[in-house]
This record gives structure tokens, C-alpha cells and sequence, in this order.
């Protein structure tokens, strides 16, 4: 089963006049409905979460995640039970198996769970292949596969346009359209120069100390639009001589649409889906170091929000940190509010170039009521 994030429960409001046969029963019926809002009946959207139909879209530079599960319907005791999985492309096929152990004793109804991960980098057809192995209690060696096929689709479409000018700048036009069935957050579009150009962005306009972005405030690019990003490449002084020979080079640069990590890049390795109300839980979170010149020292500071509230000390040192590595902090936390939660509040600084980085919305939590507070 792929694994994506759930959706609010939609339902249809059926509604009639009061001078109809059916009275109120219709407007009683949603009342009572649990996945209707309270006071709120006729709007579609209702309060619960959905776990998908289907298995949707999956679009290049996304991460696949899917749920494996291995039971054992017989009666018998099998023994050396293998899972793996592997993820066959148009061009190579990578072992996605969280353990390449075997089960020494598989129970019956019993079963073997794994969660994998992958992050797409190819577009086309893409094979999920299951393979499981065991030995039945006569010594019988057994083997079969299940394959799941989907395909990776482009979410974007990029054209460019180039303009000389009479002077030595190249101006580039990059046309980037939405062709997927939803809105789009742009988060960030760059452009990074070859080593013989200085890049000059001309999406901003300058208003007072800060510039805005042409585009508005939302980054949003709703399905089909298409939105223009202009730059300006000028040769370096060590190069202007040889501008004429230059304007030649087909490689300018590289178009960067992509998050951001900066320096620093946090991510979480372990989360439980479900919390107490009120109760503490763990979370595990990997810290990467993402220059590949400098040491970093970091310190990690903790800021509360309206739901969420951080145990433990604020502002407690990590120590150094080497270029191109990683660390892993367990925190604890404590929810105070019933419902899907967000996870936020993470600071981390760099007491080298005293630099912030502020993580918000990192992940999410279902937290429920652990009981049920007896009637008075």
C-alpha cells in the first residue's frame, strides 16, 4: 500500500424545505452524522481524516513511500522468512529492503511489517517488486513475487529563451508551467551561473530597503499557468575579453527549482503517527551539515507554540558538526490540544557565524484522548 498523507473526509449534504414530506429529518440526520461538523452540517468537508483510494499521482522529485506487509495465513509455523523489495527503473534497479535479515519463525496470523522510502529521480515507468522467501515445517524451500507498477510524472515544464544585448550580458528567460491537476508552491527558483558568468535576478522590485517579488505575495502557481523568470548574465572581468567566444558556450548555467536547505538541513528519522493527549512522546531528528568546506557549532534552541510544548533545556550545544555530516537528537515533546498537530518551534544556531535557522512545520501528530473523562 503507498503511503501519502490523509485527506479530510468529504460528504453531500442532502437537504429539502420545511414544507416538505421529509420535515427536519434530513438537517437531524447530518446532525447526527460523526464525520459532519457541529454546527457547521451543510458544509461538504467534513472533520475526519480519510486514508487515500487510490494510489494517485507520484511526480519526479518526490519520495515514494509504501507500507509492505507479509502474513502468514496457514496454519503452520514457517521458518527463514526473506523479505525484500526492490524498485526496477528504465535504467537501474535499487534495493528499497530496510533489513536483509531473515525471520528465523513466522506464527500463523501473524505477519512481517516494513515501511520503505525513495525518493524519485527518474520519469517513466517505475516497478516495485516484492520478493519473499521461506522454508515450510518439512524443509521445503518456497519463493514467490508480487509486482506493482506506477508511473512518475513530470510536474513541470521549463522553457528557455535567450536575448543578447549589444553590450556583453545574455539575458535568460525561464518559462516554468504547472502540468499537473493542482496548485503549486514555488518555493524557490535560482539560477546558478557557469564559472565564466555573474547572474543577476530580475524577478524582485525594489520598494524601499527590500525588494518584492513580481509575482505578489503567493508563490502559488495554479494548474496549466505558466510563470516568467527573468536573469541577466554578464561575463566575469577575467573573461570579458573573449565575451565574443563565450556567447557561444551552451552551457550558461543551472536552473535550480527546489527547496532550499542552506547550510543546514533538518529531517525526521522517527515520529510516532499517534499521541496521547497531554502525554510526553519522542521524536528522533537528523541534522545534516551541508557545506562541504566548513565546521559548523550548533546550538539548538526550542520555542513552544499554542499546541506543542518542548520538554527539556533550550539552547543546549550540539557541538561541532564536520562538513558533509550528520547527528541525531532525540527530543522529547508534549501535546496540550486534541486533533492533527504540527510540529514546530526548532531553532538551530551557529555560534561560528552566528547564523539562525528556523525549522516550522516539520511534521505532523494525531493526538487523541488517551480516556474518556467519566460522565458527572
Amino acid at each position: 500500500m503507498r503511503l501519502t498523507k490523509p485527506t479530510l473526509f468529504t460528504n453531500m449534504p442532502v437537504t429539502c424545505e420545511d414544507r416538505d414530506l421529509p420535515g427536519d429529518l434530513f438537517g437531524h440526520l447530518m446532525k447526527e452524522d460523526p464525520s459532519t461538523i457541529k454546527g457547521a452540517e451543510m458544509i461538504m468537508l467534513g472533520e475526519m481524516l480519510t486514508l487515500p483510494q487510490n494510489f494517485g499521482n507520484i511526480f519526479l522529485g518526490e519520495t515514494f513511500s509504501s507500507y509492505i506487509s507479509v502474513h502468514n495465513d496457514s496454519t503452520q509455523v514457517v521458518k527463514d522468512v526473506l523479505v525484500k523489495a526492490d524498485l526496477q527503473t528504465s535504467s537501474q534497479r535499487l534495493n528499497l529492503s530496510a533489513s536483509n535479515s531473515s525471520v528465523s519463525d513466522l506464527n500463523p496470523e501473524c505477519c512481517i511489517d516494513d515501511v520503505i522510502h525513495h525518493e524519485v529521480k527518474e520519469i517513466g515507468t517505475h516497478i516495485l517488486v516484492c520478493a519473499v522467501s521461506y522454508t515450510t515445517q518439512t524443509g521445503e524451500k518456497l519463493y514467490f513475487r508480487k509486482f506493482f507498477k506506477f508511473q512518475v510524472l513530470k510536474p513541470l515544464d521549463v522553457k528557455t529563451k535567450f536575448y543578447n544585448a549589444e553590450t556583453d550580458e545574455v539575458f535568460l528567460e525561464a518559462q516554468i508551467q504547472n502540468i499537473t491537476t493542482s496548485p503549486m508552491f514555488m518555493e524557490k527558483v535560482s539560477l546558478e551561473p557557469s564559472v565564466m558568468y555573474n547572474v543577476t535576478e530580475l524577478n524582485t522590485v525594489s520598494t524601499g530597503e527590500e525588494g518584492a517579488s513580481t509575482f505578489g505575495k503567493m508563490s502559488y502557481l495554479q494548474p496549466m499557468d505558466t510563470r516568467q523568470y527573468l536573469y541577466c548574465l554578464k561575463p566575469k572581468p577575467e573573461f570579458a575579453e573573449k565575451a565574443g567566444v563565450i556567447k557561444g558556450v551552451t552551457v550558461i548555467g543551472k536552473l535550480d527549482i527546489a527547496p532550499g536547505y542552506g547550510d543546514v538541513r533538518l529531517s525526521l528519522e522517527l515520529i510516532p503517527d499517534t499521541v496521547n493527549l497531554e502525554e510526553p512522546f519522542d521524536i528522533t531528528c537528523k541534522i545534516t551539515n551541508c557545506s562541504s568546506e566548513r565546521t559548523m557549532d550548533l546550538v539548538l534552541e526550542m520555542c513552544n507554540t499554542n499546541s506543542i510544548h518542548w520538554c527539556g533545556i533550550s539552547g543546549r550545544q550540539l557541538g561541532k558538526l564536520n562538513p558533509s555530516s550528520s547527528l541525531y537528537v532525540t527530543l522529547k515533546l508534549l501535546a496540550s490540544v486534541q486533533g492533527l498537530q504540527s510540529i514546530s518551534g526548532l531553532r538551530l544556531m551557529d555560534t561560528f557565524l552566528k547564523r539562525t535557522y528556523e525549522y516550522d512545520d516539520i511534521a505532523q501528530v494525531c493526538v487523541v484522548c488517551s480516556h474518556m473523562n467519566p460522565e458527572i
